[in-house]
């Protein structure tokens, strides 16, 4: 069992404007306040295929959730978040349950419940969330709020832990059992895992995982945001499920145990006579084989091959899965019709949200001008832009000294 301490000599300062603002909301107090920050995530290849069994490649980035934290004298726990009115009280003394007024405090509260049902000692705690990360923007928001309470809290307590791993999957449990979305392991395995320059593959059936290293050199990510907000993502997500189930009973004795992507497309053409349950399943299978490619050319340092990839997987999710929509491929196709881009795909569940580019740096001034002129033409929303790269996970930022 590893033990999640903040005792380090390093020194890390706090953001003064997260601990003006506490100390504004709070108070003076006789604890220390600490801080401690989880970043955002994005998918670089490997969409729609976590709950097929198949392998994913996403990264921490290096936006994300800081949240600065005090004990209290007892057992209260005050949550307040710089972007959202709503103020959150829990009572350890009482069970914690689900609580719709609650809101956005119900990820926190849930993952409280966990870590109290696995015999961790809570303290009552004044909390204050500020966050980088775009609301709706499929970048995991929910993911980075539940592993940093589950952090942070662990780190507070000086309570043993298991390891990042752990942590990640009791964040899952409590969003599948306490908050009611039956999400897989990805996004809290990536802001629990994430590691500097480094991609994690992970086997989405059997949770093995290891670090791909993405060194971008003269090259960086941008997260490009529509400014749509996925607003068909869960129904369309449930359908597509749906359909990938139809497949794997259409295949009877040759379906694979461990998933559709393990399907062989010659047994699909065999079994599966419906155009579009064909291309659902040729997505998956063929969006496997480009994670798979991807950890080759990312090990050789090929990015050009890199940016190929992800732009035949933009137009897998478009063509075959149909989960992209009129704004992502507006701002994907804007992006690789501009010079310094070598490949550009849309990240999360679709429908909106937000689209990645792999673009040389010295180009992004004119990139970014370039497809927020486009884009615009052809949507009427403003894009927004975030340059990043793949970053460490969860962390504390303010240790003692």
């Amino acid at each position: 069992m590893q033990e999640i301490r903040a005792d380090h000599s390093e020194t890390v300062s706090m953001p003064p404007f997260l601990a003006q603002e506490f100390v504004h909301l709070y108070g003076p107090g006789d604890h220390e306040v600490r801080s401690f920050f989880a970043p955002g995530r994005a998918n670089l290849i490997g969409e729609h295929i976590d709950y097929n069994g198949g392998l994913v490649m996403p990264a921490a980035v290096t936006l994300g959730i800081a949240a600065a934290c005090r004990l209290r004298s007892d057992h209260l726990v005050r949550l307040h978040s710089s972007d959202d009115p709503l103020a959150v009280e829990i009572d350890l003394d009482r069970p914690i349950e689900p609580d719709p007024a609650r809101g956005w405090g119900n990820y926190p509260a849930g993952v409280l419940r966990e870590l109290f049902l696995q015999g961790v000692d809570l303290k009552g705690t004044d909390v204050l969330f500020t966050t980088t990360l775009p609301q709706g923007a499929g970048l995991s928001s929910s993911a980075a709020m539940e592993v940093l309470t589950a952090f942070s809290f662990l780190a507070l307590a000086k309570a043993p832990a298991s390891d990042l791993r752990a942590i990640a999957l009791l964040c899952q449990k409590a969003e599948n059992q306490f908050i009611g979305v039956n999400c897989g392991i990805m996004d809290q395995f990536a802001v629990a895992l994430g590691k500097e320059d480094c991609a994690l593959l992970l086997d989405c059936e059997s949770q093995e995982y290891h670090y791909v290293p993405v060194a971008l050199g003269a090259h960086a990510l941008v997260i490009m945001n529509t400014s749509r907000q996925r607003r068909l993502a869960d129904s369309k997500y449930n359908e597509r499920r749906a359909e990938c189930d139809a497949v794997l009973q259409l295949l009877g004795a040759d379906a694979p145990r461990n998933g559709l992507v393990h399907a062989l497309w010659s047994d699909v053409l065999c079994h599966v006579s419906d155009p579009v349950l064909r291309r659902r399943a040729r997505h998956v299978i063929s969006e496997q084989v480009r994670v798979e490619q991807a950890c080759r050319v990312l090990a050789a340092g090929d990015l050009a091959a890199f940016g190929r990839l992800l732009t035949e997987s933009h137009a897998s999710l478009r063509d075959d899965y149909e989960v992209t929509g009129p704004h992502l491929d507006a701002i994907v196709s804007a992006a690789l019709q501009t010079p310094g881009c070598l490949g550009a795909r849309m990240t999360g569940a679709g429908f909106g949200g937000c689209a990645i580019a792999l673009v040389e740096q010295a180009e992004i001034p004119d990139f970014t001008a370039l497809v927020q002129s486009a884009y615009l033409a052809a949507t009427g929303l403003e894009p927004a832009f975030y340059v990043t790269h793949a970053a460490d996970g969860v962390h504390e930022t303010t240790r003692k000294g």
